[in-house]
């Protein structure tokens, strides 16, 4: 019988391959030019910590907005676009390492792909106004999260103590898919599933350590799908979401040798105060907006 982790990577390199033809296609067409320094740096840096499991989304849209590299209304499909590569890398690490049943993260991927694919059909249409307003919430509840989980450190008894278990069954499993489905979707406004999986693992009882291959193979799987609709809609920055991809792969290569050896917990306060600030930003923006009076029709 063939090995189910052999059958789930050689899905995962089909549903990736729609992406990637569609992406060359476009940068072909289209060259974008050679990403800056900058472009690359935050490419690299935003993955190494990726890996390592604070996540990329945030820290990304927080360096964007900071040198205004990327319009805020381009920012969700230039995240997924740029970083799904890199995420893919790490999918085949830690599925190859950290064991998980089987069924219970097969399952858990299908129903993240599905969030991702309803989600990103509607964030791609959505005005510069809705998704400021959008991803500044998503932001603030990403901070949140990065609260939860500093403190938890921080206090020696974990607030998600999480268990044993390498897999769920019934009315856990069903929660867990609910809740996946919910964080691919969310994956579309920009708010990144690992801080949110790994605090839902753990308190459906699982080991902690057996979100890493179920959230990067969560986000490997969905994001390519919701890429693709992205790409096909146009909004996506072009350069800069190149510049993610081609330094991030080698990012996450280097961080998977060190992850053992850092201590993340003064890197997440400092990600706390940089996702906290653009969160504002972002809402103020969006708020000014819808403020902003609707210009009188010439006659």
């Amino acid at each position: 019988m063939p090995n189910p982790i052999l059958l789930l990577f050689i899905a995962l390199v089909l549903i990736a391959l729609p992406y990637l033809v569609q992406w060359v296609r476009i940068l072909r067409a289209n060259p974008p030019g050679i990403p800056s320094w900058t472009e690359a740096l935050i490419g690299f840096v935003t993955n190494f910590f990726d890996t390592l499991g604070i996540g990329s989304f945030a820290p990304t849209t927080a360096l964007f907005r900071a040198f205004r590299l990327v319009p805020d209304e381009t920012i969700p499909g230039t995240l997924n676009v740029g970083h799904t590569l890199p995420t893919i890398v790490q999918a085949f690490i830690y599925i190859l390492i950290i064991k998980v049943e089987f069924a219970t993260l097969a399952l858990l991927i299908a129903a993240s792909i599905l969030g991702s694919w309803l989600g990103a059909g509607v964030v791609c249409k959505w005005s510069r106004r809705n998704i400021q307003l959008g991803m500044g919430i998503a932001l603030l509840a990403a901070a949140g999260l990065f609260v939860i989980k500093n403190l938890d450190e921080m206090r020696g008894v974990p607030v998600f103590p999480g268990g044993e278990a390498l897999g769920l069954h019934g009315g856990l499993l069903y929660a867990a898919l609910a809740g996946n489905f919910v964080l691919g979707a969310l994956m579309t406004l920009g708010i990144g599933l690992y801080a949110p999986c790994l605090i839902m693992i753990s308190l459906l009882g699982m080991d902690p350590k057996a979100a890493f291959p179920i959230m990067m193979g969560s986000c490997a799987f969905l994001m390519p799908v919701a890429s693709l609709r992205f790409l096909k809609a146009g909004s996506v920055s072009q350069r800069p979401a190149l510049g993610l991809a081609l330094a991030g792969i080698p990012a996450v290569l280097i961080a998977a040798k060190v992850v053992k050896s850092m201590n993340l917990t003064a890197v997440r306060w400092l990600v706390v105060i940089v996702v906290l600030y653009t969160a504002v930003t972002m809402i103020r923006a969006g708020m000014r907006a819808v403020a902003a009076p609707t210009p009188e029709p010439a006659a």
